[in-house]
């Protein structure tokens, strides 16, 4: 059902065109002139105006212009008499949609107020469209009270307008591509793209391509030139999330590229000036991973300008109840949800080894399933009970006690990883699962330890 607005001095003709409106199940409005008319537009923003092009005290002309001066893109259609068909096309001109001329054709009303609606309803969509990409694309608000993220935001707002290169580091699920997008919004880059990559999710044999690009035929499959990432994101900022993942020669390329500004296609054809500001992230030690080889030392050196560890969220327990609490009231919507003190307790001192990421979708899963407004502790799933919870009690350790004269490490760690393994029966993902570590992590102590070949 749409609203039109209706503007005609002339009550015969305007009630019968309101008639015909009505019966084709349109809401309408009548004005008597325009500055009524211009009234009643400020009060409803109508879907459509209907206006005639001479009144008195306001004609049509200077109710159209008074509409687009104050920004509306509300269709208008001007009705005119025969014979002044310079003035309605002067008024589109000036913005109307479309013009009539009395005595009116309804067959032809029909089709211009459907089409006027229509362009109506694609303005709307349009506009509700990119306001939802601006949301989405912005920075989700970043909710802490905790003096040891404070440290982060306030180095990721000093370094924001210069162009050096950042690396964040931190366990994963700690916020580090929230981060990021929060550096691109503050820098003078913030206008232009942020292209996020994560570099551990790209197939192997896809991942040069992803981020340079390729030319037609470079490859079985490649039937037209396809820019990388850093084409992409050039004028903007470029986040290589798990950069740790990359292989050893994608590291070289990746290391020409930062020092030259230029990237070189798969396929050849010459380099290509880019300019992007990288931020990049690992939740790995990457300071490990130079010393055993498996990262490039030169490279470390030109990412890690701008090093910014972000504290895992056991190590900010203070964060937790207004993390808790912003996202229960985002997953409730306009819902008010309340959590009982009780509960907020107990959040705050479970070990949360999937960090901020683990926290909102255990709150997700409470509010979805909550059977009034009330998060309580009696609602907490099995897993985030206190079986979960810290213990400073040594019987709560697999140890159960150290032993008096040494522990060493490196064959414990063995020793549980073997067991560990064959309690799954080799299966390496639900034994990096049970271990609490990434599956890389644990592939790369299966090499170390020389446990169950070569994966």
């Amino acid at each position: 059902m749409s609203r039109i607005l209706l503007v005609d001095d002339d009550k015969s003709l305007r009630g019968v065109l309101a008639f015909s409106l009505r019966e084709d199940g349109h809401v309408v409005e009548e004005a008597v002139d325009g500055i009524e008319g211009l009234e009643r537009f400020r009060e409803g923003r109508p879907d459509l105006v209907i206006a005639d092009l001479k009144m008195p005290r306001m004609d049509g002309m200077k109710l159209l212009s008074a509409i687009r001066e104050e920004g509306s893109e509300t269709p208008v259609i001007v009705l005119t008499a025969f014979g002044k068909i310079e003035q309605a096309v002067e008024a589109m001109k000036r913005g109307a949609f479309h013009y009539l001329t009395k005595p009116y054709n309804r067959d032809e009303l029909r089709v211009v107020v459907r089409n006027a609606l229509e362009r109506s309803r694609l303005v709307a969509e349009n506009r509700d469209l990119r306001a939802r990409i601006e949301r989405r694309s912005a920075a989700p608000p970043l909710v802490f009270v905790s003096e040891a993220m404070r440290a982060v935001v306030d180095a990721i707002e000093r370094v924001a307008p210069t162009d050096a290169t950042v690396l964040l580091t931190g366990e994963s699920g700690t916020g580090k591509e929230l981060l990021a997008r929060l550096l691109h919004q503050r820098s003078d880059r913030g206008e232009k793209r942020l292209v996020a990559v994560n570099c551990g999710a790209l197939p192997r044999d896809l991942v040069e391509s992803e981020l340079f690009g390729h030319r037609r035929g470079a490859f079985t499959g490649a039937t037209r030139d396809k820019p990388g990432k850093f084409q992409a994101a050039s004028g903007g900022t470029l986040f290589l999330d798990e950069i740790a993942e990359l292989s050893i020669d994608l590291q070289a390329k990746l290391l020409r590229v930062l020092e030259a500004g230029e990237v070189d296609m798969l396929g050849g054809g010459g380099p290509i000036e880019v300019d992007v500001r990288l931020v990049a992230a690992t939740n790995r030690d990457i300071e490990k991973a130079v010393g055993d080889g498996s990262f490039r030392e030169d490279l470390f050196y030109r990412l890690n300008v701008i090093p910014i560890r972000v504290p895992a969220l056991r190590e900010r327990p203070e964060d937790i109840p207004v993390l808790w609490k912003h996202f229960a009231q985002e997953f409730a919507s306009s819902a008010p949800v309340s959590t009982e003190p009780d509960l907020l307790a107990h959040l705050a001192r479970l070990p949360w080894r999937g960090n901020v990421r683990e926290l909102a979708n255990l709150c997700r899963r409470m509010v979805l399933l909550r059977k009034e407004n009330a998060l309580r502790l009696a609602d907490l799933p099995d897993y985030g009970r206190t079986d979960r919870v810290p213990s400073d009690d040594a019987a709560a350790s697999p140890l159960r006690a150290l032993p008096e004269d040494s522990l060493p490490l490196r064959g414990l760690e063995k020793d549980v990883i073997e067991r560990a393994l064959r309690k799954f029966e080799g299966n390496k993902s639900r034994t990096a699962r049970y271990l609490g570590i990434p599956r890389h992590v644990l592939l790369y102590r299966l090499r170390k330890y020389g446990i169950g070949g070569d994966e």
